[in-house]
Formats: C-alpha cells, structure tokens, sequence
C-alpha cells in the first residue's frame, strides 16, 4: 500500500494526495494507493499537481493501515507526517488526529 505525497509549492506544508485529486494535509485523508497500476496513476496526478504548480517533489511512500488510520512504514515519513520534531506544540502532532 502506498500514498502519494509531496510539498504545497505556497508555503511548503507536506501533503498526501486525496480523493478527487485533492492535496490534503492530513495523512489520514490520503488516497491509498495499491499495486503497481494504482500507484503509478496516482503518480500521474501527482505530476500533474506540479505541472500546475500547486506541489513540487512528488513521490510514492509505503503505509499501512492500522486500525482504520493510515501509519507511514519509514521514520522519515512519521516525522513528516507529524511535523517538526523541534516544537511538537506546532505541528501536525499537535492537531487532533481523526481517521
């Protein structure tokens, strides 16, 4: 399983690919990608989203879901997913997480 992911080219947030080709700021709202065809049309999108400027630095990344809630498998992307490490109080982390 995969989602896309990638920067809002305005103010650099991270952001996961959604429904109906939305960039969301929320993993939990992400698209879940799975097999090859799947991902490689979300990549599309993706590219698409850069192509109009809206994102830049799009790729793939492997999840799970665990209990209905999408989980990163690499640290590097909990952390992102998260926000910065350096004041928990800001980020991500520190909005309420939903499914």
């Amino acid at each position: 399983m995969k989602v896309i992911t990638a920067n809002r080219l305005l103010n650099g947030d991270v952001v996961w690919l959604g429904d109906n080709r939305s960039w969301v700021e929320r993993i939990t709202l992400a698209k879940v990608f799975e097999g090859k065809d799947e991902v490689a049309d979300g990549l599309s999108q993706g590219a698409e989203g850069e192509k109009n400027q809206e994102v830049v630095g799009v790729y793939d990344m492997a999840v799970t879901v665990e209990e209905g809630v999408i989980v990163p498998v690499r640290l590097r992307e909990k952390i992102r997913a998260a926000g910065p490490t350096t004041h928990p109080d800001f980020g991500k982390q520190a909005q309420a997480v939903s499914a």
